[in-house]
Order: C-alpha cells, then structure tokens, then sequence
C-alpha cells in the first residue's frame, strides 16, 4: 500500500492528508450531540428487557399461515392475559411465542386453552413456561462483572504495551462506543436480551481492536519526534489516521456486511429473534467502534500529548520555524519587484550606447547621431538614463539593424570625412 498509486498509497505516503486531528472539536460536538440523544432516550424511554430478565409466562405454539400477531394478542388480552409480546420464529419448525408478565396457574392455564381454541392447536402442541427474574438478574450481574474486569484489564494492557494516555484515549473510545448502543436500543425499542449482552461484549473487543492498529501507527510516527523535531506530535497522529483509514474501512466494512446480512435478511425476512437480537448490537457496535477510533480516540490522545512541557515546547518551534519560512518568502517577493524595475530601466541605457558606437550610416544623421552620443555619454557620467522626451526630435536615432551597423561600418574609410554643406 506504501508504494501504490492509488488512493491508499498517497495517504500513506502523506500526498493527500485529512485533517483528522485538527478538526478535533467538530468531532467532539458530533459525539456530544449522539450521546445526548442517547443519554435522554435512555432517561425517557427506557430499555425493553427480554423475559429473561424482567420474568414472565411464554406460550409457544406451531405457527398457522391465516394467523396474525394482532389476532393473537386480542385472544391472550380477552383470556386475562394483559399485555402481550408475540414473535414468530422461523427455523427446521415455524412457531409462535408469546410472552406476557408473570401469570398464575389458572389464568395461564386459561390462556393456553383459549389460544388452542382460537387457532386450532393440538393440545399436546402447546408448551407453556414460567421463567422468574432470577435468572435474567443473575446474567445481568454477570455481564456487568465480565465488563468491569475487561475495561480494567485493557487499561492495564495499554498502559504498559503503549502508555497511560493511550489507554485513557481507548477507553473513552469504548463508553462512546457502549452509551451509543444502547441508545440505539432505547430509541428503536428492540428488546435486551442474554444474546444482546453478548453483542455487546463482542463489540468491545472489535473497537478496541481497531482502536490499536492506529495507536501501533502513531506510536512508530512519533518515535523521536523530540529530537528531529521537524512536526508537531498533533501532525504525526494525524498521518497515522490517514496511513491507517483505508485498512480501518476495508476491515469494518468486511465486518458489516456479513452482520449486516444477518440483520436485515436473517430477522427482518425470516423473523428470526436470537439472529435479530445479535445482528443489531453488532452492528451498531462496529458502525460506532470505527467512527471513535478514527474521530475520537487519536484526536483525544493528541490533546492529551500536547498537553506535556516537551510537546508544547515543541509545537512552538515548530510554529515559530513555519512562520519564518513564510516571512522569507513575502520578503522575497517583495524585493523581486524593485529589481525588475532597475533592471528594466538599465535596458534603454545600453540599447542607446549600441547605437552610438555603430556611427552614422550617412551624412544626414550626423547632427542626430552625435546629441545622441552626448546623452548618452550622460547617462554612463551620471548613471541616470535621459528621458526620451528630452531630447528634441531631430536627434532622435532611427533603428539600426545589425546588418546596416556592419555594412556601414565597411564602407568607410580610416580618415575620410564628409564635407558639411
């Protein structure tokens, strides 16, 4: 990629650079505003947990080509069932579930005979379960232990595979990445799941993934910046990010069309709830983990960086260096004018002296010839040129041509003069 002649190769080679980390701040408000939409849609709306954290009884039946969610809801509301969440599922057997809250044993049994009723279901057909919140608690607690010991243990790898700045910057990077999924899951209204929890830690892994390949790069960019210094430390992670963004692209867009597969044909087509529940959390995950490695991890480590004595130090010599070098250059731009005009005012002198070396080509111009040899001969004493409208008209020499200089030249002869009438 270093030596192609595409696109790659010239960012690699810092041809062609985007201005990531210079830009710092519109990144920053783009985040802001994502995860105050997401911060408040959490705060509003909630998140809708799968049965297998809030409890609740699930009827499962086969599933009948005529029947329809609402038609189904409307038997389990008018049976005392309340409040219901259907779902077709669609594998080796077609079947329906349907959750409700937690029911007692006749109005469950009440239930389950009504639905059999309504559809035609034969009754060794029906299951029916009963699952308490213990369960779902016990997965949440779970999952909120495996993601404190896996922030922690990056922290710990980051601070001594790199430095503390890097693992501060990656993990930042990492709650952008978990508060905008969850965001996402707040506002659409998709139920959270034990499969979500695992999404969502899979994510993790692939954003901090990306995440080290640009700070690998940045680290070996800056490797004795201190003492070549000839570009700031902001510069040199900014050529990481460009070195680094097609394979960042290449890799989350080979990511995300497999997932993304999943998502809209796996559960949008076949209905699908576990694929449905894994595909989405992936695909925000990834969508969001390769937006904050390039816009939010290395801009938040270079503000980091700046913020040390050497590295503020070497910012303004560097600044200082650049400006001037563009002061030089308006220096000689100035001065390039003044020469051309001395150069160009000197060109008439030295055409004018030409001409009065040549001599006359006739008797007639001898008066002419002789005022001009006079200016002339004033203008290399005093070094100033005679203006053109000081002379009178008759002395005004014609244009000699260097053939007619020679020919006359020839035909006179050493000592011959013409006599003046």
């Amino acid at each position: 990629m270093a030596h192609g002649g595409g696109i790659a190769g010239r960012l690699y080679r810092g041809d062609v650079s985007i201005n990531f980390v210079g830009r710092q701040r519109l990144w920053y408000i783009i985040s802001g505003l994502i995860l105050l939409v997401s911060v408040v849609a959490l705060l509003t709306r909630g998140l809708n947990f799968s049965q297998e954290f809030t409890g609740g009884s699930s009827f499962t039946f086969p599933a009948a080509s005529s029947v329809s969610t609402g038609d189904i809801s409307r038997v389990v509301t008018d049976a005392g069932g309340g409040d219901s969440t259907v779902q077709y599922i669609s594998g080796s057997v077609h079947q329906w579930t349907v959750q409700t809250a937690t029911l007692n044993s006749n109005v469950s049994q009440k239930v389950a005979n009504a639905l059999v009723q309504a559809f035609h279901v034969p009754s060794n057909a029906m299951t029916t379960s009963l699952v308490g919140p213990t369960w779902g608690g016990q997965i949440t607690s779970k999952a909120i232990e495996a993601l404190i010991i896996f922030l922690v243990v990056i922290v710990l790898y980051l601070s001594v595979a790199f430095e503390w700045r890097m693992a501060i910057a990656a993990l930042l990077a990492l709650m952008h990445d978990i508060l905008i999924t969850i965001g996402v899951y707040s506002l659409t209204g998709f139920s959270v799941s034990p499969t979500s929890v695992i999404g969502l830690l899979t994510i993790l892994g692939y954003s901090l993934y990306d995440t080290v390949v640009v700070f690998d790069k940045v680290r070996e960019n800056t490797a004795g910046l201190l003492t070549t210094q000839r570009t700031t430390y902001s510069d040199a992670a900014n050529l990481a990010l460009n070195q680094t963004l097609v394979r960042s692209i290449n890799t989350s867009l080979t990511a995300l069309i497999p997932v993304a597969t999943i998502l809209f044909v796996g559960a949008g087509l076949l209905g699908a709830g576990t694929l449905k529940d894994l595909a989405l959390v992936l695909f925000v995950g990834m969508l969001s983990g390769t937006y904050s490695s390039i816009f939010i991890a290395t801009p938040v480590l270079a503000d980091l960086k700046e913020r040390e004595p050497q590295y503020r130090d070497l910012a303004a010599k560097v600044n200082r260096r650049l400006a001037g070098g563009r002061a030089a250059q308006r220096g000689a731009g100035d001065t390039a004018s003044p020469t051309a005009a001395s150069a160009t005012a000197a060109r008439p002198a030295a055409g004018t002296v030409a001409a009065a070396v040549t001599g006359p080509g006739d008797g007639d111009d001898a008066p002419a010839d002789t005022d001009a040899q006079a200016d002339d001969a004033d203008e290399r004493d005093t070094g100033v040129a005679v203006p053109a409208a000081a002379r009178s008209a008759d002395a005004a020499p014609r244009p000699v041509t260097r053939q007619q200089r020679v020919t006359g030249a020839a035909q006179r002869r050493p000592g011959a003069k013409k006599k003046r009438r």
